[in-house]
C-alpha cells in the first residue's frame, strides 16, 4: 500500500492523463479538462473586455473604404471620436458577442492545446519541443475558429455597423467591387459624417443592431447559414500559425524569462505581451483578408466590398493599395494585442492554478 502511494506521487502531473487508461477517470481526468475549460474561457472574456475599444477601432480600420475624408486615422483621435459620436457605448459596441464568442472560443482552444500536447508527447513519455508546441497550437487554432466562427462574423458586423465610416459611391470602388444603384444612392444620401443615429434611421434598423437581429440579417440577405461562415476558411489558415507561434513563443520566452525564483507577475505579463506582438505581426495580413471576407456581403453599408474569394480580395487589396493595405490597423492592433494577451496568459494560468488540484 506504502509503495504504490509513493509510487503514484513520484509521477508528473501531466501523467494524469494516463490514470483514465486505469479507470480512474472521474477522479483525474474529467476534473483536469473541465479546469482548463474555465480558465480558459475566463482568460478570453478578461482579456477581450480590458480592449474592447481597441479591438472595434481595429476592425473599423481594416475595413473602411479608401477615401480622403471622413476615415478614422490616428489611434487617439479616433478614440475620442468614438467616444464623442457613440460615448461609452461605442467603446463596447460588440463586446457582448465578443464575450459570448470569446468564452467558447478561449476554452475551446486552450484545452484543446494541453490536451494536444499530452498526445504529441504520449503523455510525458516524449519530448514537447517547439515543433509540437506549434502543431498543437495551430491545430487548437483551427478547431476553436470552427465551433464558434458565426459569432466572430456577427460581432465584426456589429463593430462597424454604428461607426461613421464614409460611405463609397460606384465609381470609387475597387475593381473587383459591385455596389447596387440603391447601395449608391444611400452611401450619397448618408454623405461621411454619420452618426449612430442617423446610421440606424437610414441603413440599420434598431433590431438590427441586435446580436439576434443582426444574425437574422445575414442569414436572410445573404444565403442563409451559409452566410454566416463568410470567410472562415481565411481565417482558420490565419489563426492556424498564429496560435502556434504565440503558444511556442510564449512557452519559449517563459523558459527564459521566468527561471525559478523569478516567476513574478511582471514577467508573466511581459511573456504574454511579447508572445502576443511578435505572433500577430507576422500573420496580420490574414486578420485583414478575414475582416474584408467578413463584410463583403454589406453592400447596403456602403462598404461596397465583393470578393470572389480569398485570393480575390488579396489581389484586389494589392492592386488598389499596395502591400501597406495588408497591414490597415497594425498599430492600434499591437495596442490591443500586448495587454489582451499578456492578460489572457496571465489570467489562464492563475484561474487552472486555483482549480487543479497539486
Amino acid at each position: 500500500m506504502t509503495s504504490t502511494q509513493s509510487s503514484q506521487s513520484s509521477q508528473p502531473k501531466i501523467s494524469n492523463g494516463m490514470a483514465a487508461v486505469n479507470g480512474h477517470k472521474q477522479t483525474f481526468w474529467m476534473p483536469e479538462i473541465a479546469s482548463y475549460f474555465v480558465a480558459g474561457g475566463a482568460a478570453g472574456a478578461t482579456s477581450r473586455t480590458v480592449v474592447s475599444p481597441l479591438e472595434r477601432l481595429k476592425i473599423i480600420q481594416q475595413v473602411q473604404p479608401r477615401t480622403s475624408d471622413g476615415q478614422y486615422k490616428g489611434v487617439w483621435r479616433s478614440l475620442v471620436r468614438m467616444w464623442e459620436e457613440e460615448g461609452f457605448k461605442g467603446f463596447m459596441r460588440g463586446n457582448g458577442i465578443n464575450c459570448l464568442r470569446i468564452v467558447p472560443y478561449s476554452a475551446v482552444q486552450f484545452t484543446t492545446y494541453e490536451q494536444l500536447k499530452k498526445w504529441f508527447t504520449a503523455y510525458g513519455t516524449k519530448e514537447l519541443d517547439t515543433p509540437k508546441r506549434l502543431a498543437s497550437g495551430a491545430l487548437a487554432g483551427i478547431t476553436s475558429v470552427c465551433a464558434t466562427y458565426p459569432l466572430d462574423l456577427v460581432r465584426s458586423r456589429l463593430s462597424i455597423a454604428t461607426a461613421s465610416i464614409p460611405l463609397q459611391t460606384e465609381q470609387a470602388l475597387p475593381s473587383s467591387s459591385v455596389m447596387t444603384a440603391s447601395g449608391a444612392k444611400q452611401a450619397l444620401a448618408s454623405a461621411y459624417h454619420t452618426s449612430s443615429s442617423s446610421l440606424n434611421q437610414t441603413i440599420f434598423k434598431r433590431a438590427e443592431l441586435t446580436m439576434v437581429g443582426m444574425t437574422l440579417k445575414v442569414m436572410r440577405e445573404e444565403g442563409g447559414v451559409p452566410g454566416l461562415y463568410r470567410g472562415m476558411v481565411t481565417t482558420a489558415v490565419g489563426v492556424a500559425p498564429y496560435v502556434g507561434i504565440n503558444f511556442a513563443t510564449y512557452e519559449a520566452l517563459r523558459g527564459v524569462m521566468t527561471p525559478p525564483g523569478k516567476n513574478n507577475v511582471m514577467r508573466k505579463l511581459a511573456c504574454g505581451a511579447l508572445a502576443g506582438s511578435i505572433s500577430q505581426t507576422l500573420t496580420y495580413p490574414f486578420d485583414v483578408l478575414r475582416r474584408k471576407m467578413q463584410v463583403t456581403g454589406m453592400s447596403h453599408g456602403g462598404l461596397g466590398y465583393h470578393y470572389n474569394g480569398a485570393f480575390d480580395a488579396l489581389g484586389s487589396i494589392i492592386r488598389t493599395e499596395g502591400l501597406r493595405g495588408l497591414y490597415r490597423g497594425l498599430w492600434p492592433n499591437l495596442l490591443k494585442v500586448a495587454p489582451s494577451i499578456a492578460t489572457s496568459f496571465f489570467t489562464y494560468e492563475l484561474v487552472k492554478e486555483l482549480l487543479v488540484t497539486p
